[in-house]
């Protein structure tokens, strides 16, 4: 499913228009990568949790040559599925 299919399902469900269904999309994909961004806790019930947790500093190799390469540390996005979601079969 990509972003395009989600608008169309909000249009299909709801009979507003397309425009309004991208804008509803588009505001609710932005608060959620705003929120990420800044470190807060997205919790959707029902679907799961997005939070993001701190990636450690390590050591990697380039495939080609064998090389080790540094990996600096960061922030990753983490999913846990909500119960309802992990009970689907």
């Amino acid at each position: 499913m990509i972003k395009l299919d989600i608008v169309n399902e909000v249009v299909n469900r709801t009979g507003i228009t397309k425009t309004k269904a991208e804008m509803a999309v588009e505001t609710v994909f932005g608060a959620m990568k705003k929120a990420l961004e800044g470190g807060d806790r997205i919790e959707l019930r029902g679907f799961g949790v997005f939070n993001v947790k701190p990636r450690k500093t390590g050591v990697g190799r380039n495939p080609r040559t064998g090389e080790e390469v540094s990996i600096p540390p960061g922030k990753a996005i983490r999913f846990k599925p909500g119960k309802e979601l992990q009970s689907l079969p």
